[in-house]
């Protein structure tokens, strides 16, 4: 049995009938009422509602509505339609989600377990409500830790040529199939553009630095090299640029002038866990919002 399968038991009545809308649109006078009053008008009872204006004069409006609606999958066609001739008028840019359903999260790794038993844990617990579909890695040092989740596990391996990779990854994306979020869980191999761009801004990775500081592959050793007092982890959304794209969760941890580079490595690892883990349950959660290069997190 999977974790996502031992998690999800009879429905939960906590999301059952209750929707969310996510809005992008140019800010002006009268959206909230437009959005609250089409609730109200389909019945609609609002239960919790977020929003952000980049500039009141002219900038960019965000909104994240939760709200429950009795008989929502029946009634959804109506709603999108209705949603559709607003978005029109308008300039939206809206989703709207059923927070029922269960996202499905393809887990690359590599040789370091950390970051995925945390996502195995928090699934199981039932604190990130997703199904973890497969894991897929360029090493066999996990493979135990999937199968012994009930989780299926693909070692696609990784060499240096450039056709090489491009097979593994064609390999790697024929195993997904049509999967909601891919996370890389400390997965150290470069994804290629094309890789990249099938996954737009449903691709997290978690970078074990506080970015832009020490981008790379061994940015531990490079802190312990500047001396830095605090070692941090940074979850991000993969573009074709190297650990440049939007940032979703960053936190630190303070070290000193003893701590070696495997100090801050033992240290970096608990903070990794949490950061990434943070992301994705805001990523599923429908909290997230991307805005060019930057992020809008309804946390």
């Amino acid at each position: 049995m999977s974790p996502g399968e031992s998690a999800a038991g009879p429905p939960d009545p906590r999301f059952t009938d209750v929707g969310r809308l996510v809005v992008r649109c140019p800010d002006r006078p009268g959206i909230v009422a437009v959005l609250s009053g089409l609730m109200a008008e389909v019945g609609a009872n609002i239960t919790d509602s977020q929003q952000h204006s980049s500039d009141p004069y002219g900038g960019t409006f965000f909104l994240r509505l939760e709200f429950h609606l009795t008989g929502l999958p029946a009634r959804r066609a109506e709603l999108e339609q209705r949603l559709a001739t607003l978005a029109g008028e308008w300039g939206m840019v809206w989703r709207l989600v059923d927070a029922s359903h269960r996202p499905t999260l393809a887990v690359f790794v590599s040789r370091t377990d950390h970051v995925l038993q945390e996502l195995i844990y928090r699934v199981r617990a039932g604190d990130l409500r997703a199904e973890i579909s497969c894991v897929v890695s360029n090493h066999r040092d996990l493979e135990p830790v999937a199968v012994g989740a009930g989780i299926p596990f693909h070692h696609v391996p990784v060499t240096p040529e450039s056709k090489a990779k491009a097979e593994a990854e064609a390999a790697a994306l024929g195993l997904l199939g049509d999967v909601d979020l891919v996370v890389l869980a400390r997965y150290m191999q470069i994804l290629s553009a094309d890789f990249c761009g099938r996954f737009p801004e449903r691709l997290i990775n978690i970078h074990h630095s506080f970015l832009p500081a020490f981008v790379g592959a061994n940015p531990y050793q490079a802190a312990h090299d500047r001396g830095v007092k605090l070692i941090g982890a940074t979850a991000h959304y993969v573009t074709a640029e190297l650990d440049a794209g939007p940032i979703i969760e960053q936190e630190v941890a303070r070290v000193d002038h003893r701590a070696t580079v495997e100090d801050m490595r033992r240290v970096g690892r608990y903070v990794e866990r949490q950061v990434l883990a943070q992301a994705v349950t805001w990523h599923v959660e429908d909290r997230v919002i991307v805005d060019g290069e930057k992020t809008i997190v309804f946390a």
